[in-house]
């Protein structure tokens, strides 16, 4: 029983030494962060308790994979609540083998970081912004997305 006991142990706190922080950005850092001359954009906001959002992840692990070599990023935009995101968040992130960079938005007042994103948003989650560089253009979708309809977006923008 010591042995397993000790086991346990030594797999969780090395489970814990090898999570990477998750930097808390405000609204007006995610989007200095996504500004950009030369790399397009993919921001989802999203919530590990918001079933829609945890369902479409793999949608952005694609994307990840399929635009690495070029310049566009995608960057997931937790919602999580403050208390949950250093450790819930971050061991989601690990059993979920999310790809894309994740922050977490330390902004907590909707009224505020809403209308920074887009004047559509209702608010609702998962939301997804993809940015045209050097313009500041952009392209909002409000609840789940595809791979495909990313793509397309990403596409008609670089053109």
């Amino acid at each position: 029983m010591k042995c397993l006991l000790v086991f346990v142990f030594v797999l969780f706190t090395s489970c814990l030494a090898t999570a990477q922080p998750i930097p808390a950005m405000s609204i007006d850092e995610v989007i200095k962060r996504t500004s950009s001359k030369d790399t397009t954009y993919i921001i989802n906001f999203w919530a590990t308790w918001c079933a829609p959002c945890v369902e479409e992840l793999p949608v952005f692990n694609k994307l990840q994979k399929r635009f690495a070599n070029m310049p566009i990023k995608v960057l997931l935009v937790s919602l999580d609540f403050k208390q949950d995101y250093q450790i819930k968040l971050n061991t989601f992130l690990q059993r979920k083998n999310i790809l894309p960079d994740v922050v977490w938005l330390s902004d907590t007042n909707p009224n505020v970081f809403v209308p920074k994103v887009d004047n559509t948003w209702e608010g609702s989650i998962p939301a997804t912004v993809v940015v045209r560089p050097g313009t500041g253009d952009k392209e909002f979708i409000e609840g789940q997305v595809t791979e495909r309809q990313i793509i397309g977006i990403v596409d008609e923008m670089n053109k």
